[in-house]
């Protein structure tokens, strides 16, 4: 007979085998049995209107059916084969035809293989070895991302403090760390440093938007001191517009790297670049010395890339984008509006596809403005929301095209109940 077990059992359970009884992801306080277009179900069987969806990918819902239907075409064909594979070759045409800076890509497993891998490869076509990266910008977790990306302390720039253990000193000292949303800070760094390879950069950085004219100054600045510009569109590309923030801003890196929806699901990631940076990957060409050696077991493989092609091509329908910044807008207004109401002070911040809220009456621009005055009220905020059956980070909000109107109905009598609990 089976034996059900609770989600009190399976959290215990986690707590023999896992440190912190957890992924490292997420709290681990909640154990997640299932998910079916636009709701999750707990361990418990608990519902909830999901705007977590996996930290972004899911961007059309729990088991899509084309995109399900592309999957179950795939498996009793292979699922992995370390060769080359046309599915992966298919899906890398897709994304060189979308994105603007792309004439090649490389395909890895994680978001954050693919920004080693970027500035691994910045660091190989320039020959230099610093990168300057934002305060509280997050590329994934090689020793490089790992810098200033939530320090604990406020230092000067542009020192770069290490959030994790284990990190040597000289990768401490081949970062340069300048505050997001400030050229004239960048302008400096770059004239005092001119062995920057590149600049990593969020074009939202988590979810800060960039003021206007701001990513237009770093492609200048790039341009002005022959430093690579690297965007990290893991989370925006695909989101923010079918070309990512490239499309939606106008303004195109050297280098960029791309997760989550190009892998509708299953664990893809890629780098891109134009032909003449992406050679270094080929040592035909650049030969032993400049060679950058790129290999993974599961990179490319076909399940991932089948998932990957159709729930782009689900986006490329007509009025995709419309629909998905139709209903973030109005997840925005309907918390601004019960906030504004119950005269709470609190700053909407990111864009209709990602975004959240801070309780300050200050600007957010950057990751020390970027706070909330009373960090309990959010913590009290979140877990009301979550008691009502909204399951969402805590600092981030996805709003995906599986959201329907009974979804947003329900997450409107949250959003009240939540600012009842904090007013």
């Amino acid at each position: 007979m089976h034996q059900i077990h609770t989600q009190a059992e399976w959290i215990d359970r986690a707590k023999r085998v896992l440190p912190a009884g957890g992924f490292g992801n997420f709290d681990p306080d909640i154990m997640i049995a299932r998910g079916e277009g636009s709701r999750v179900w707990d361990e418990d069987g608990n519902e909830y209107v999901d705007y977590l969806i996996g930290s972004g990918p899911m961007l059309l819902g729990h088991g899509h059916p084309e995109v399900m239907e592309a999957v179950l075409e795939q498996l009793p064909l292979g699922m992995t084969f370390f060769a080359n594979n046309s599915k992966g070759v298919a899906l890398a045409e897709a994304i060189v035809e979308a994105v603007p800076c792309c004439e090649q890509v490389r395909f890895v497993a994680s978001g954050g293989e693919a920004d080693m891998y970027a500035i691994r490869l910045a660091r190989a076509y320039t020959g230099r070895e610093k990168i300057l990266k934002f305060e509280g910008g997050y590329h994934g977790m090689c020793a490089e991302a790992q810098m200033s990306l939530a320090p604990e302390r406020q230092v000067n720039f542009p020192q770069a403090v290490p959030d994790s253990a284990g990190i040597p000193q000289s990768v401490v000292d081949s970062m340069v760390i300048a505050p997001f949303n400030d050229l004239a800070a960048v302008e400096t760094l770059l004239a005092e440093n001119t062995d920057i390879a590149a600049i990593i950069v969020e074009p939202l950085q988590r979810i800060i938007p960039a003021e206007p004219g701001y990513l237009q100054g770093l492609r200048d600045l790039c341009d002005r001191h022959h430093v690579l510009l690297i965007f990290d569109e893991i989370v925006t590309g695909f989101r923010l517009a079918y070309g990512g923030a490239q499309e939606r801003y106008g303004v195109i890196p050297d280098i960029c790297t791309l997760g989550k929806i190009i892998g509708g699901g299953f664990p893809l990631a890629a780098l891109g670049a134009s032909a003449d940076i992406m050679q270094h990957f080929d040592k035909a060409i650049v030969g032993a010395e400049k060679w950058l050696m790129q290999l993974g077991t599961l990179s490319g493989n076909p399940v991932a890339a089948v998932a990957g092609l159709k729930t782009m091509e689900v986006l490329r329908r007509d009025g995709a984008y419309d629909r998905l910044r139709e209903i973030g807008g109005r997840l925005q207004k309907m918390q601004s509006d019960a906030l504004s109401a119950a005269g709470i002070a609190h700053r909407i911040c990111g864009d209709e596809t990602l975004f959240d809220l801070f309780f300050t009456d200050a600007p957010c621009k950057d990751y020390r403005s970027a706070r909330h005055d009373d960090p309990a009220r959010n913590a009290l905020y979140n877990s009301t929301l979550r008691q009502n059956g909204i399951f969402k980070s805590p600092g981030k909000l996805y709003p995906s095209l599986a959201v329907t109107e009974a979804d947003l109905v329900q997450t409107e009598a949250a959003i009240a109940e939540a600012v009842r609990a904090i007013s």
